[in-house]
């Protein structure tokens, strides 16, 4: 029997992550109008959540998924090759970051998969849809979910100084700075400033995360 190499499936794995992620984000904004449609009146958004029906609610089962599957990869990411014993601060550091990174952006998904749907049944939802789409989604999804991400990639970033690998280092930083800031539109829009900027910022931290993701497999994948 051929056995696997740890080091180059979670490199795959990585990879295989980066590009999966990105297919139910772009059916969302592509059927759902996702994620404009978030700053719609909740009567817009649960009157589109209801006609996209069983298949909408399977891409955001999908979407929460991949943000699971980043807990264990991310561990496994922060954990390996040696790093637990080199640079345990570190590694343990960004391997509970990633863990919560994933469990708390797949909760705010998850909403649109097991709550949600049962508010767009309802005549007058208007409220208790606000509520938990406040603090599902904007609270938990998009910014403690976003700074987890951000301090994930962030401390594994300082791992890769340390190890020499410059090109993942400030790919890494980037995404990280990215991410911090594009997590700041909910305390934005609470203040009363335009969330715009936050939003598009986002946006690009997630192009950035992928790149990250792919070049951190393909590193794994050499070695």
């Amino acid at each position: 029997m051929t056995q696997v190499n740890p080091t180059r499936a979670l490199g795959a794995g990585l990879i295989a992550l980066a590009l999966a992620f990105n297919l139910p984000y772009a059916r969302l904004a592509a059927t759902f109008d996702y994620p404009g449609i978030l700053r719609q009146p909740p009567e817009t958004i649960l009157a589109a959540l209801a006609a996209g029906g069983p298949p909408l609610i399977a891409t955001w089962y999908a979407f929460a998924a991949c943000a699971l599957i980043f807990a264990p990869l991310a561990m496994a990411q922060a954990l390996g090759q040696g790093r637990a014993q080199h640079a345990p601060a570190l590694a343990s550091a960004a391997a509970i970051a990633g863990a919560f990174a994933g469990v708390l952006q797949a909760m705010g998904l998850l909403r649109w998969v097991l709550v949600l749907p049962q508010l767009a049944t309802l005549p007058d939802a208007t409220a208790s849809f606000t509520a938990l789409h406040a603090f599902g989604g904007a609270v938990i999804g998009e910014h403690l979910g976003q700074l987890a991400t951000a301090c994930h990639v962030g401390l594994m970033a300082a791992i890769h100084r340390r190890e020499g690998r410059r090109a993942l280092a400030w790919t890494g930083t980037a995404t990280a700075a990215l991410i911090t800031t594009g997590s700041f539109e909910t305390p934005a829009l609470a203040l009363g400033l335009p969330g715009d900027p936050f939003a598009l910022t986002a946006i690009g931290g997630y192009l950035a995360l992928t790149l990250w993701l792919i070049l951190a497999g393909l590193s794994l994948l050499r070695r």
